[in-house]
């Protein structure tokens, strides 16, 4: 049988409110703003840390970490 435990990181993203980007970002409802910046981080992160995760989880039997969606 497996269980899993979810459990999370809490990243911040701190803006320069005078760039145009940033401006573009922080005119996105916060929700919006959430999503953008959880969806980069997922596409980008969570491939890099992978070979990582693979290190960890190598020869473990009795709990594995994964990075969800």
């Amino acid at each position: 049988m497996t269980v899993s435990i979810n459990h999370n990181l809490t990243f911040t993203t701190e803006l320069d409110e005078n760039h145009p980007v940033a401006q573009g970002l922080l005119s996105l409802s916060y929700e919006n703003q959430v999503a953008m910046l959880e969806g980069m981080l997922k596409a980008l992160v969570a491939p890099a840390i992978q070979p990582i995760l693979d290190e960890i989880n190598e020869g473990n039997t009795y709990a594995l970490l994964k990075v969800g969606a």
